[in-house]
């Protein structure tokens, strides 16, 4: 089931460039929907296009051999899907999947490229967010293995609230179990937890954020760590390319 997704808004690393940087951008891109389950990229698959979401958001999951799979990032409109190829890799090494759908802007991988050896502070951008980037990818590898699950879960829903600027989210037990790597007893039983602390509520399908900042304390240090390393790093970048 979708994300309810809130109004779009601009992208905040397009944003953070200057004119003639963004603009650039801004000529070689079209703007496209994302559906809910979309699959961006697949593991091994060339990466096609980069693409900056503006109102919907994309999941990472690192896949092994057996079938299994977990989220180990997403993107939402503070940053953008395509790093690989700023590392100057042509191949994604995870799958790409729309987990809120919405709006988003597309550019050719050429292009892109062709924007990254022309524009010294575009790149200087895109190297900093990969970064960030990476950092999230780590970190959320450790906290799959160490965090309990209801400290994963308000985590994970406080960073869905964050990329829909909204408090309502649409998802099932079985795709939340999906997402964190766990089995749907133990979903069942942290998102009870929430409830029953008043922090969420959560019917059929359906769950609303009711206290934000006891959600956030709820969640393993891991959210604020993901804030801190965003404004550390790309904070000041952007306010010297504005």
């Amino acid at each position: 089931m979708p994300i309810q997704t809130g109004s779009p808004e601009p992208n905040r690393l397009l944003h953070a460039l200057s004119s003639a940087d963004r603009n650039g951008l801004l000529d070689a891109s079209e703007a496209v929907q994302l559906d809910f389950s979309q699959v961006i990229c697949a593991p091994g698959q060339h990466i096609d296009h980069v693409y900056f979401p503006l109102d919907s958001f994309i999941s990472l999951l690192a896949e092994l051999d057996d079938g299994n799979s977990v989220e180990v990032g997403m993107i939402g409109r503070e940053g953008m899907f395509g790093m690989d190829l700023v590392l100057g890799v042509a191949e994604s090494g995870v799958r790409a999947i729309v987990q809120g759908a919405g709006s988003a802007l597309r550019v050719p991988a050429a292009a892109f490229r062709a924007q990254l050896e022309s524009g010294p502070a575009l790149r200087r951008l895109m190297n900093r967010y990969s970064a960030v980037l990476i950092a999230q990818l780590t970190r959320t590898s450790a906290c799959n293995g160490f965090h309990k699950i209801d400290q994963r879960l308000a985590r994970w829903l406080l960073m869905c609230a964050d990329r829909s600027s909204s408090d309502r989210i649409h998802l099932t037990q079985r795709f939340l179990a999906y997402m964190l790597g766990v089995r749907r007893v133990g979903v069942t039983l942290a998102a009870s937890d929430l409830q029953e602390r008043r922090l969420i509520d959560y019917t059929r399908g359906r769950i609303r954020i009711l206290d934000r900042q006891g959600l956030q304390a709820m969640a393993c240090s891991c959210y604020q760590a993901d804030l801190d390393a965003y404004a550390r790093l790309l904070g000041r970048a952007q306010a010297s390319e504005t």
